[in-house]
């Protein structure tokens, strides 16, 4: 491409903007598809930020715990509990090791039995939670010595947890990404299609600039700089309706979970501002490929 072919398209050419009409269908349909496919990016760059967000926290909060669960008759389960949490305090690598109470192990029973559930009368085991340091400790040392000493206690390191719910995150971050390219494609394709309505209405019109000898890089700049500016004007709007809507979505909140933190946080609120920049870049490709492949054609 020329440097007079980059001028004109970023300084405009009132002979070449002839060319193409300004209004139609096609600039329509360019301005709408712009528009949405960046207001739908918006949001898909929104999910991507956050299920990275949360498969770092549930693999940082789940990897430096665990829970160890003792099953001991009754008249056992404090002297058991005692001597799990002396092993637990002396075990390098453990931060803090603490025996839930029963009202925090009602808590974390209630979802399931009710919150008037009678953990006093029923066999329930006592939890421990169980917090490590930066370096971690043995876990096949502690079991061990958990198994000769404390034989009701199980150790959990949340592994078969974490693991899938990491796994899910990060795969649906994936998605996140791989719909936003899928966005672009369709894009580009959407635009490819109006850019070739647009020649091929205006066929006739070609003929004659090329009569009077009006060179083809003439012709296609006059359409690159027209739809490139549709798709970067629709574009603007959608990122402008698209980051109004996520401003829209609920804060972040342990009740809610996953699904009230899907907003951008500090820096990344300006990731949506590329948006319309990738859509001009991909309208400026998409149209030039069609407009060359076209005025070949009609050679």
């Amino acid at each position: 491409m020329s440097a007079g072919t980059i001028r004109s398209l970023l300084m405009g050419d009132k002979q070449a903007d002839r060319v193409v009409p300004p209004t139609g269908f096609t600039a329509r349909l360019t301005l709408f598809v712009s528009g949405a496919m960046a207001f739908l990016a918006v949001f898909a760059l929104a999910l991507s930020l956050a299920s990275g967000r949360l498969a770092d926290r549930w693999a940082d909060e789940l990897a430096r715990s665990a829970t160890l669960r003792i099953n001991a008759p009754a008249d056992q389960m404090a002297d058991q509990t005692m001597m799990a949490l002396e092993i637990l305090r002396q075990t390098p690598g453990v931060a803090e090791a603490r025996a839930l109470t029963a009202e925090e192990q009602t808590a974390l029973l209630s979802p399931w039995f009710g919150p008037n559930l009678p953990i006093d009368t029923l066999p329930v085991p006592q939890l421990i939670e169980v917090r490590e340091t930066d370096e971690g400790y043995d876990q096949a040392g502690l079991r061990l010595r958990l198994s000769a000493e404390v034989p009701g206690a199980v150790l959990d390191d949340h592994t078969r947890w974490r693991d899938p719910l990491v796994a899910a995150a990060t795969s649906l971050r994936r998605l996140a990404l791989v719909s936003i390219l899928l966005i672009g494609g369709a894009t580009a394709a959407m635009i490819t299609l109006a850019a070739n309505a647009a020649l091929a209405a205006n066929a006739q019109v070609i003929e004659v600039l090329r009569l009077v000898g009006a060179r083809d890089r003439f012709i296609a700049s006059a359409f690159v700089r027209r739809f490139t500016l549709r798709a970067l004007i629709g574009s603007s709007v959608g990122v402008v309706l698209g980051m109004g809507g996520v401003l829209l979505l609920p804060e972040a909140s342990q009740e809610g979970g996953f699904l009230t933190g899907l907003g951008f946080r500090g820096v990344g609120w300006l990731l949506p501002l590329a948006v319309p920049i990738m859509g001009a870049a991909v309208a400026f490709a998409a149209t030039w490929a069609a407009a060359h492949r076209t005025l070949k054609e009609l050679t």
